[in-house]
């Protein structure tokens, strides 16, 4: 196992930081700034199958960017429950054809292009300090307010608003879903909007980050929180208001106001996303939880046995029973 703690201290394991005192207040503030009806524009795409329709949605996001999103419904004369699938870092949305099983199970799928990255979502935002590398910090020498990470936590805010405001879509039955960062998005539509249901998280990015900087810096993803430090502040003067700064888009202190069912999968040889940064969040969860190890995985694709279990958990009877 390449994390230094051991599986039965992760089982107690909270993480380095704790919570802010106005963080619930903080993002209470960020959600009631924004719209109660988001500007958007849902225009239809032509996929040649007749037993589906397809959407390309964007909507305005903060900054003045935009944020797109692929959106795929299968014809029902009843309202359908909705998947929202996010994406890893740096990448974009999946194809159209990848979402068809979901589709075929009676569920919508929405996927959205996060800022910045590989997809059609374009950000405007401005950002002091070090911006040569990655977007984890971005805004973090001037704090809380201008994190990049919080505009696109607001995003999916929005996105989940937006969608369950269409009278084709079950807003009783939304679920969030997602891999690496995809993993912390789906999280944080559970934590920030009351109207997801169920959620599944693999192996999430974006947790505990004074303990990444104890571990060293194992890989790209986290390369510049190092970077951070090794460029522009080597004798660590500034890391406690920094990593204060970071706290507030700090998965693991999110994990507290989620209230429904949540599901994880941790790959214990990950040196992307280290264990411990994850049981973190799980050992913070209140709710209705469960975990899945996976002792001989790294930050890899899924493979046998687990792209079922994901399915069987998501559109299966075992956490929908409870909603």
């Amino acid at each position: 196992m390449i994390d230094t703690m051991s599986l039965e201290e992760m089982w107690g394991y909270r993480g380095r930081q704790e919570v802010p005192a106005d963080f619930d207040a903080f993002w209470e503030k960020q959600k009631a700034e924004l719209p109660s009806h988001p500007t958007y524009e849902l225009k239809e795409k032509a996929v040649g199958l007749a037993q589906l329709d397809c959407y390309e949605l964007t909507f305005a996001g903060t900054n003045g960017s935009r944020v797109f999103a692929k959106c795929l419904f299968p014809k029902s004369e009843q309202a359908v429950p909705v998947l929202f699938y996010f994406h890893g870092y740096q990448g974009q949305s999946p194809d159209w054809s990848e979402n068809l099983k979901f589709v075929a199970a009676g569920y919508g799928v929405v996927c959205m292009d996060v800022r910045g990255q590989a997809g059609r979502s374009s950000d405007l935002g401005q950002f002091a300090g070090m911006t040569v590398k990655g977007q984890v910090i971005r805004g973090a020498v001037t704090g809380k307010e201008a994190l990049f990470y919080k505009d696109v936590y607001l995003d999916v805010y929005q996105l989940i608003t937006i969608i369950s405001s269409l009278d084709f879509v079950d807003e009783s039955r939304l679920i969030s879903y997602g891999a690496s960062q995809g993993g912390a998005l789906a999280l944080v539509a559970a934590a920030l909007h009351p109207k997801i249901s169920q959620t599944l998280a693999i192996y999430p990015f974006l947790s505990d980050f004074k303990r990444v900087l104890e571990l060293g810096n194992t890989s790209e993803a986290y390369d510049e929180l190092f970077r951070y430090f090794k460029y522009s502040d080597p004798f660590h003067d500034t890391e406690e208001i920094f990593l204060q700064s970071l706290s507030y888009i700090d998965v693991k202190n999110l994990a507290h106001l989620i209230q429904c069912p949540v599901a994880m999968v941790v790959a214990l040889e990950d040196s992307v996303c280290p264990p411990s940064t994850q049981f973190a969040i799980y050992n913070r969860l209140t709710g209705a939880k469960e975990i899945k190890i996976l002792p001989d995985y790294g930050h890899d694709a899924l493979n046998v046995k687990v792209n079922d279990y994901v399915f069987d958990t998501l559109i299966g009877t075992k956490f929908l029973t409870k909603i």
